[in-house]
């Protein structure tokens, strides 16, 4: 079906000329619109680049930030220690989403014998998500080993993962409490009036809506948590930013920094492209599918 909701031809109907008109207007504002958008965007692109280009500062920085040779000769390092932080967020997320919504599960249950891990869940949640995540890397990475646990790995990324883990569990037990909590009470109520336990309601009812309901925030926190995971670097794990960090501290040139930033750009961006996307369908254009005309308010 056409955007304009128009009926094809052949189907007996044709429009009106005054539709017609309406849809001639909406592509030419639509054309005027495209033109003034590009050529705004020329014209800071031109102006930014004469601002920076003519400072006075601009060719040391430019042979201090952007050296060709010197982003060539850290690629490797940077791109090997930018696995690493791609294991930890894949590692993190499986284990965060599944702790946050074990977590937003017993903070929702009405069960009296429940208590004890209803007020442990409040608990967790208010403190990690009132600590910043860098004095969390500081406490688990420095107060852990000197535990001296000999069954407890101390290597700095274990300790950077564990860290993130155990706050980002917080945020996302949040966003599935709130999606537990948009479930209406009739949903449940049916569910119990057909035989279903508690157990197999919350199960086959109520998370199967409140995932579908949270999926753009979860995925929203799930990007985040992939730019947080370069901060394992601060407990000595060699990712991409401590890998730059080496390659910059020899020659006191700070290319390998901007290579890194570039290289978790080409990561961050296309996965929040997707949530875009997929918050785009599931919010307005989800919302206006089933309106007559839709196509044409959009």
């Amino acid at each position: 079906m056409p955007d304009d909701g128009a009926r094809p031809a052949s189907a007996g109907w044709t429009p009106s000329p005054l539709a017609v008109a309406r849809d001639s207007y909406r592509r030419a504002r639509r054309r005027r619109a495209a033109w003034v958008s590009a050529l705004s965007t020329v014209l800071v692109v031109v102006v930014l680049y004469v601002v920076v280009t003519t400072a006075p500062g601009w060719e040391r920085t430019r042979d201090a930030f952007f050296s060709p040779q010197s982003a060539w000769d850290s690629l490797p390092a940077i791109a090997e220690g930018l696995w690493l932080n791609l294991r930890v967020w894949v590692v993190a997320s499986v284990i965060g989403v599944v702790l946050g919504m074990t977590l937003a599960v017993i903070r929702t249950s009405r069960v009296p014998a429940l208590f004890p891990l209803r007020a442990f869940a409040v608990a967790y949640v208010d403190v990690f998500r009132g600590v910043p995540l860098l004095l969390v890397l500081l406490l688990v990475g420095f107060g852990l080993p000197a535990l001296r646990l000999e069954w407890l790995p101390t290597s700095g990324a274990f300790l950077g993962a564990l860290a993130i883990i155990l706050t980002y569990t917080a945020y996302l037990a949040e966003v599935f409490r709130a999606g537990i909590e948009s479930v209406h009470p009739s949903q449940v109520s049916a569910a119990r009036s057909l035989g279903l336990t508690r157990a197999q309601t919350t199960r086959r009812v109520v998370l199967p809506q409140a995932v579908r309901h949270v999926t753009a925030p979860l995925a929203s926190n799930l990007v985040s948590l992939q730019k947080d995971s370069g901060l394992i670097s601060i407990l000595g794990a060699v990712d991409a930013i401590r890998a730059a960090q080496i390659a910059a501290s020899g020659s006191y040139n700070f290319t390998p920094y901007v290579v890194a930033g570039v290289l978790f750009l080409l990561v961050s961006i296309p996965l929040t492209r997707v949530v875009d996307v997929y918050s785009a369908r599931q919010g307005w254009r989800g919302s206006l599918a089933t309106v007559s005309g839709a196509g044409a308010i959009r």
